[in-house]
């Protein structure tokens, strides 16, 4: 399967670097982002739809709408996080989730672009004798608190009437949940790839509920900071551009594009593509959408005053009053009216 597919991360650490980044970063140059002519700093981590950001280099579609952009790859996704936190990248890929920790510290960021929402990447792995959700009643349970596999598994249950409180809830990490289920220690356990698939094969599992039954609910995005948007636009929109372009070579050439991003995903491509298909990425339609405002999962604003109540309730964040300061839909919308 895909080395280091995974994003569940220590918030309580994210928390602390966010107290010392309000209190003094700057941008990698000092001045708040990238200085004129300086190359602008993204990173990545290991999430099939963050890879795609090597096409755009590999391509030299950066160049091609003028901008240098210079890629930082972060094994350890949480370290992508401290990394914008702390001003020493310009803007990194992440969910909606993780960025609501720093956002609710007063570092000012901004979220330009949808890449993708969880399709099914993300899951309740069940015993194949537990039929619903609502048979998880008085069942072990097992997820990482504060996770967005832990988001998913309380709006499972909420949808059915439920809460944790039906359920015997085990906190313990996605990479530890996976080989408890597939030992018999858990009746279900929440997971994102590969340790579904692997839960399910090597368990004998099944899926009862995935992210595919709430399109929305776990978004990945693009995050500036705040002044890098501000005095970097162009550089931030032909960015964007690029990425667009990068998904079109990956539709129009499928076969020689998943080889290239399976080999820096050391993986084969095989196992690159399913982690592709369990997720959706967004084209430029489905990001205006996206940055709409409805009552929904589907609309950000949404999702994400949701997402920063569960938080809240998990002693994870602080308040967030306005949650629709974080998102800047001005880059996306200008290329629909292209």
């Amino acid at each position: 399967m895909v080395k280091g597919w995974k994003r569940g991360i220590a918030l309580v650490v994210v928390l602390l670097m966010g107290i010392v980044a309000s209190a003094c970063g700057n941008g990698p140059s000092g001045n708040g982002g990238s200085g004129d002519g300086e190359p602008i700093k993204l990173a990545l981590s290991p999430w099939p739809g963050w890879y795609i950001w090597y096409i755009a280099e590999e391509q030299g579609l950066f160049e091609k709408h003028g901008v240098d952009v210079e890629l930082e790859f972060f094994p350890v996704y949480s370290d992508s996080l401290q990394a914008l936190a702390t001003g020493k990248v310009d803007a990194n890929s992440q969910t909606l989730s993780d960025t609501l920790a720093p956002l609710s510290k007063g570092i000012k960021l901004k979220a330009v672009l949808v890449n993708d929402n969880s399709n099914g990447g993300d899951a309740i792995v069940s015993k194949t004798d537990i039929g619903s959700i609502a048979e998880l009643k008085g069942k072990t349970v097992a997820t990482e608190l504060g996770t967005v596999d832990h988001l998913l598994l309380l709006t499972a249950l909420a949808e059915n009437g439920m809460t944790e409180k039906d359920i015997n809830f085990v906190n313990m990490t996605v990479n530890d949940a996976g080989p408890a289920f597939i030992s018999g220690n858990t009746d279900a356990s929440v997971l994102w790839e590969p340790f579904q698939t692997m839960a399910v094969k090597e368990g004998k599992g099944k899926v009862l509920f995935s992210s595919k039954d709430t399109p929305g609910l776990i978004p990945d995005l693009l995050v500036f900071r705040e002044s890098v948007v501000e005095k970097r636009g162009e550089d931030v929109q032909a960015i964007i551009a690029a990425w667009f372009d990068a998904l079109a070579y990956l539709e129009e050439n499928p076969e020689e594009a998943i080889a290239m991003l399976a080999e820096k995903a050391e993986t084969t491509p095989e196992d690159f593509k399913v982690g592709l298909d369990s997720i959706k990425l967004f084209s430029v339609q489905d990001n205006i959408h996206a940055f709409e405002a409805r009552e929904e999962y589907t609309s950000l604003g949404f999702t994400g005053k949701k997402t920063a109540e569960f938080l809240k309730d998990l002693d994870m964040v602080d308040e967030i009053k306005d949650i629709n300061v974080l998102f800047e839909p001005k880059f996306v919308q200008a290329l629909a009216e292209e």
